[in-house]
């Protein structure tokens, strides 16, 4: 099985592939890929070169190149949490690709993300409100780039959909419910 793993920056994705990595998926991170070709090319790892370098890669060759790369490192009969969709056509790809995906989405409200992401404290995220909103403006959809970013639409197709904006033992649950369900549908094919 493959849970597809997409949300917002600072939504809290954390908690539920820790959750799914205790029991015994792979966890498995898009932009690792992303962050091997910036170095290869000699560039540096900001969220924009990120942001810029998938893009690229999906008008060149496809908007299921990423999960092409990804699924060529799986092992056959493994599950995998795979983390950081960006864009519908990855989620579709996945879909008519693998027998057992399922897209989880987390979003939480804007500023509980940045409050997050300023403690979290990556290189990569932006430092300034006004940053922030540039950065989730292009994130959620960048409505000039059908190979673009897209997150608030993959979000809109999610099989299910965590909010993140109470307190870790009500997202845990919400987790815990979730995971439930895919376990039925597993056992129900």
């Amino acid at each position: 099985m493959i849970i597809g793993m997409c949300g917002r920056v600072g939504a809290g994705k954390e908690t539920l592939t820790q959750f799914l990595r205790d029991k015994g998926f792979i966890y498995f991170e898009t932009f690792k890929l992303i962050n091997e070709e910036l170095q290869k090319k000699g560039m540096e790892i900001t969220r924009k070169n990120q942001q810029d370098l998938a893009d690229r890669l999906r008008k060149e060759q496809g908007v299921g190149v990423l999960m092409k790369m990804f699924l060529n490192k799986m092992e056959p009969g493994k599950n995998y949490i795979i983390d950081s969709l960006r864009n519908t056509g990855e989620a579709v790809f996945l879909k008519e690709a693998v027998k057992d995906f399922v897209l989880i989405g987390v979003d939480a409200p804007q500023k509980a993300r940045f409050e997050r992401i300023l403690r979290r404290n990556k290189s990569s995220d932006p430092k300034t409100w006004e940053d922030f909103l540039k950065m989730d403006e292009r994130d959620n959809f960048d409505v000039n780039d059908p190979m673009g970013q897209q997150t608030g639409k993959l979000i809109e197709m999610a099989h299910f959909v965590i909010v993140n904006e109470g307190d870790l033992a009500g997202s845990v649950k919400q987790i815990e419910e979730i995971y439930k369900n895919i376990g039925e549908k597993l056992e129900n094919k």
